[in-house]
């Protein structure tokens, strides 16, 4: 019984995932990029001196980046204007000043020439700074112009030794310009401060954070970041849900990200017209060690808190990432000027963090919202295993009576015949 419904809890998220991200009307969505611009991706590569250390299967993490580089250089879609930037490649000195402004592209954004791009990575050796705040914005400034997507990939194994010029606060700056920028951001090192750090870079543009320790666990990261640019995306825009409905923010069809403390719950509101359909659906990861069996729940309730409909799904420590969905369509009206019903989505998650492992910032959540003209069997759709099953109940009561009518029949049948011979 709980196998068949976490099953169909999946179905359901899967369904509701896919006519989400099938229904959004081109231009419909906050942060969608607009045009038909080529995408652009600028690496931003750590050629700090502790890129010397001897810690990724046995070789230099400077080595492994290389070889890392090589392979995505290669992999790389042929749409995609690519660009390489390096911070702390060129000054070996102690004058801070002039090591926080130790940055450069190493290769133009545009069209790849994989040769030349991988002769000018070659060339490079561990030797200075962090500086990665100014990089960053250096980076931004790579990808000027256009409507295509954009994004930065930034490869780092330490924390920027340029303060005051915060990198979170710099993300923050090129985020508040609106320009559809994300900055995704890989580890090379598995430490707290390194992690808080990145973290913060990536959440602030709706990016990612990954920690890799392996030359391969890179290479791959980085390929489908590359490619992740290449394809119809769109950039979430960042949220704060609320503790209560009543003062939870208003949503419109979009992709959102958040943050949700461990164990706890955040709340959206989304104002859904009569005839309409609400389509949503919740991704949590696990971005630390966490314990298994963990779970996700995702509900769409009246503002006086009555349950409209549900979606749930659970993990057994196998994947980091838990996701489901709910469909709600709001039935037509006989009024002419019917008011919307302002419905409230709760996110609720039972994710526990390991011991010793740091329960902030929360985890990262992202939320997708769709609104549409609902079709014509939305109704019987959304019934069918979704919260409101009295078809289905009443289908399987009246199998049920006709399975014992015939049952009946055939016992009497058999007992007849028996008592013949």
């Amino acid at each position: 019984m709980i196998t068949r419904t976490r099953l169909a809890a999946g179905a359901c998220a899967l369904l509701a995932a896919l006519t989400a991200g099938l229904a959004f009307p081109a231009g419909a969505l906050a942060g969608e990029p607009t045009g038909e611009d080529a995408p652009k991706v600028n690496l931003v590569l750590d050629v700090s001196g502790s890129m010397r250390a001897r810690d990724i299967d046995g070789q230099s993490r400077m080595a492994a980046a290389k070889q890392a580089f090589n392979e995505v250089l290669d992999a790389t879609p042929e749409e995609v204007q690519l660009g390489i930037r390096t911070l702390g490649a060129d000054y070996p000195g102690d004058d801070r000043q002039t090591g926080c402004k130790d940055t450069a592209q190493l290769y133009p954004v545009g069209p790849l020439d994989r040769t030349e791009a991988k002769t000018a990575v070659a060339t490079l050796s561990p030797t200075g700074w962090t500086p990665i705040g100014p990089a960053l914005l250096k980076a931004a400034d790579d990808l000027d112009g256009g409507n295509g997507s954009k994004r930065i990939v930034l490869i780092s194994d330490g924390e920027d030794t340029c303060a005051p010029l915060d990198p979170c606060e710099v993300a923050r700056e090129i985020a508040a310009k609106g320009i559809g920028l994300t900055i995704d951001t890989l580890g090379l090192v598995p430490n707290t401060k390194l992690r808080q750090q990145l973290s913060c870079i990536a959440e602030a543009t709706g990016g990612t954070y990954t920690s890799v320790e392996h030359t391969d666990e890179l290479t791959d990261k980085v390929n489908q970041l590359v490619d992740r640019a290449a394809a119809p995306v769109v950039t979430p825009v960042a949220t704060e849900g609320a503790a209560a409905c009543a003062q939870a923010p208003t949503l419109k069809s979009g992709l959102y990200t958040d943050r949700e403390e461990f164990g706890k719950q955040r709340w959206y509101r989304v104002d859904v017209e009569p005839g309409q359909e609400l389509r949503a659906s919740v991704s949590v990861g696990a971005d630390r060690a966490v314990n298994p069996s963990y779970g996700v729940l995702l509900r769409a309730v009246t503002t006086h808190g009555r349950e409209i409909v549900r979606g749930e799904s659970a993990g057994n420590g196998r994947t980091d990432v838990v996701s489901t969905g709910l469909r709600y369509p709001k039935a037509e009206s006989d009024e002419e000027d019917a008011p919307a019903e302002a419905v409230c989505l709760q996110v609720t998650q039972s994710f526990s963090a390991a011991s010793g492992v740091q329960t902030t910032p929360g985890l990262p959540l992202e939320l997708t919202v769709d609104v549409v003209d609902a079709p014509s069997e939305a109704s019987d759709v959304a019934s069918f295993g979704l919260g409101r099953g009295w078809w289905l109940l009443g289908a399987l009561i009246l199998a049920g009576f006709l399975a014992g009518l015939v049952w009946g029949w055939l016992s009497r049948w058999r007992v007849a015949v028996w008592r013949t011979n």
